[in-house]
């Protein structure tokens, strides 16, 4: 029986080839020509769907978040269920298997920041915030599940580790920085309750 595709919307076209390709080679390094043209979409397309090259970004970061956040916490989840004692450094463990894929370029939002600096527009930095501070919220609520007390002061020291380990591993490729990061997310977890 012949295999029927669905022919993709100019909009999904668009947003799948800019999120390879910002992902890939930066936001600034790809321009609008570009993404149109290995999209094939008509340019009144892409201003049809995306009214500037800053929204299809916007919608850029937030497909990852939403697609990254829905894989990190699947992955934390499994290796938890698999050694229900590893505690914090399940992330090191999740964090360890992203780094592995042939496309890994660090953290998107990272990323997105580091080009954009000061002058990031104020809708992309919003997206990028939000990223963070969703990220910190779920490992404060995975400390809390865990039973650790101050799960907020955790996910504060547990962020620091996560983020040292994505940009080191991005900079270096060593496996050293998965280590050190999960070392490091152990003593998060077994931090003493700060004095009150």
């Amino acid at each position: 029986m012949p295999q029927t595709t669905e022919r993709k919307s100019a909009r999904d076209r668009l947003l799948e080839t800019a999120s390879r390709l910002f992902y890939q080679e930066g936001l600034r390094g790809v321009g609008i020509d570009r993404i149109i043209a290995e999209a094939g979409v008509a340019k009144m397309s892409f201003y049809r769907n995306f009214p500037s090259k800053n929204a299809l970004i916007v919608a850029f970061l937030e497909q990852r978040h939403t697609r990254w956040m829905e894989w990190f916490q699947a992955a934390v989840k499994q290796r938890l269920q698999t050694d229900p004692n590893c505690g914090l450094t399940a992330i090191a463990d999740a964090l360890a298997e992203w780094f592995a894929e042939p496309s890994y370029r660090g953290c998107a939002f990272i990323n997105a920041m580091a080009e954009g600096g000061v002058a990031l527009d104020p809708a992309v930095r919003g997206v990028v915030m939000r990223h963070k501070q969703e990220l910190a919220d779920w490992v404060a609520a995975l400390a809390q599940q865990l039973g650790l007390d101050e799960p907020q002061m955790r996910a504060a020291a547990a962020m620091v580790a996560i983020e040292g380990m994505i940009v080191r591993y991005q900079m270096t490729g060593d496996a050293q920085s998965i280590a050190a990061g999960r070392a490091l997310l152990a003593v998060c977890g077994q931090l003493p309750a700060a004095q009150r």
